[in-house]
């Protein structure tokens, strides 16, 4: 009932800038908390950045300063602005949504998109 679609992923070079985008549909009351984790090969999925409905927004310590997460809640979009890209960066972003999908029902679900792969390499 609720679908994220992620784009923007690629391959860039070291110190290079991407700009993920990730758009939530479908049955959509109200979108809470949003954020992005990111998995490397061998590594367990870790959180990147997360957004709440009232704009506040925390980071994970490797990506403080290079990393900007925002949103659009017009559009139902969550953006990940990544500057000054690492090797260490290369992963499988994933879009993750908290939503309210009924006017009726406080019930809040997480919704997650399919993935999108950056690789930072020279």
């Amino acid at each position: 009932q609720v679908q994220l679609v992620e784009s923007g992923g690629g391959l860039v070079q070291p110190g290079g800038s991407l700009r993920l985008s990730c758009v939530a549909s479908g049955s959509i009351f109200r979108i809470y908390d949003m954020g992005w984790y990111r998995q490397a090969p061998g590594k367990q999925r870790e959180l990147v950045a997360v957004i709440t409905s009232l704009g506040s927004t925390t980071y994970a310590a490797s990506v403080k300063g290079r990393f900007t997460i925002s949103r659009d809640n017009a559009k139902n979009t969550v953006y990940l602005q990544m500057d000054s890209l690492k090797p260490e960066d290369t992963a499988v972003y994933y879009c993750n949504t908290e939503v309210q999908t009924r006017s009726f029902s406080t019930r809040r679900n997480d919704y997650w998109g399919q993935g999108t792969q950056v690789t930072v390499s020279s």
